[in-house]
């Protein structure tokens, strides 16, 4: 199982962003995936998820739910991450993540959850 984060970059605030997670190894499309954040000094925060393509359900943290959306394609094998309104507490580097135990079903609570694959992280900065 692997995972590839990538679609980082320096953005101004305001802005948007895609973020993709591409898997091989697995069938993608039978997992939920889930993307996490990690600022300098701070802890790991989970922003978002997307289950299994039998499942589908979505859930954000409040502090993007409004501004960004994850999404997944199965016949490319990726999840989506479009951030738009783009702050500079946004800025982070980004990790998209499952385990074998998120096999076709739904979100699990990302605080609690332990996921066993990390994809490799993308940076997100956002700042003038």
């Amino acid at each position: 199982v692997q995972l590839q984060a990538s679609g980082g970059g320096l953005v101004q605030p305001g802005g948007s962003l895609r973020l993709s997670c591409e898997g091989s190894g697995f069938s993608l499309e039978n997992f939920a995936i889930a993307w996490f954040r990690q600022a300098p000094g701070k802890e790991r925060e989970g922003v978002s998820c997307i289950g299994s393509s039998t499942d589908g359900n979505t859930m954000y943290v409040d502090s993007v739910r409004g501004r960004f959306t994850i999404s997944r394609d199965n016949a490319k094998k990726a999840v989506y991450l479009q951030m738009s309104n783009l702050k500079p507490e946004d800025t982070a580097q980004y990790y998209c993540a499952t385990a074998l135990s998120l096999w076709n079903r739904g979100c699990p609570n990302l605080r609690h959850y332990r996921m066993e694959y990390w994809g490799t992280g993308t940076p997100v900065t956002v700042s003038t």
